[in-house]
């Protein structure tokens, strides 16, 4: 039975799972009906962070064009979001993660939103969840409820180490700017 998690709510792996080797990120989400024109294209992307918050360099910056660094595994892009489960999809081998890696911050941004005027208003069902691979088991869950009219860029979660430990946070947090946005917090001149 997966834990149901709120915003800012964390939880630790290694308790509630300490056999997990190897976790799948499952992120999805539906775009609401609307008469808008443009397709919406939303994409996954990973941060590898350093204790500072930043990407020690380009390679931890994985996305659709940087499938895989550092232990982790990006599924590719799906440019429609069309049917049902997980859109993106993300694997975390924790054993090969390196160790200058504190925190891995998985977000999802709207592809030209502000040349089509687009946003996360126009987004519904929006969800990560957390799996053992080994097991298919879901150990976790966070749907983001809430209503991000103007932002382009959210931070959906965090797996991060602690004290020896991985943990995992429900996020929720909307940047406006898009991808160059979270680039440029977490230290990536794009």
């Amino acid at each position: 039975m997966a834990i149901n998690l709120s915003k800012g709510q964390k939880i630790s792996l290694s308790k509630e799972a300490p056999n997990l080797k190897i976790a799948l990120v499952g992120l999805g989400w539906d775009v609401k009906q609307f008469d808008g024109g443009a397709e919406y294209d939303l994409d996954a992307s990973i941060f590898l962070l350093n204790s500072g918050g930043k990407c020690q360099n380009d390679t931890d910056f994985i996305f659709y064009n940087n499938l895989s660094s550092g232990g982790v595994t990006h599924s590719g892009d799906n440019r429609t979001g069309e049917g049902e489960g997980d859109d993106e999809a993300i694997t975390i081998e924790f054993e090969k993660v390196p160790e200058y890696v504190a925190k891995i911050a998985i977000t999802v941004t709207i592809h030209d939103a502000q040349s089509r005027g687009q946003n996360f208003g126009q987004v519904q069902n929006a969800y990560v969840r957390l799996v053992d691979k080994q097991t298919g088991g879901e150990l976790l869950r966070f749907d983001l409820g809430e209503d991000y009219s103007t932002e382009t860029a959210i931070v959906f979660a965090e797996v991060y180490r602690h004290s020896g430990e991985w943990k995992f946070s429900a996020v929720g947090a909307g940047f406006n700017g898009g991808l160059e946005a979270l680039c440029r917090t977490y230290g990536l001149n794009i």
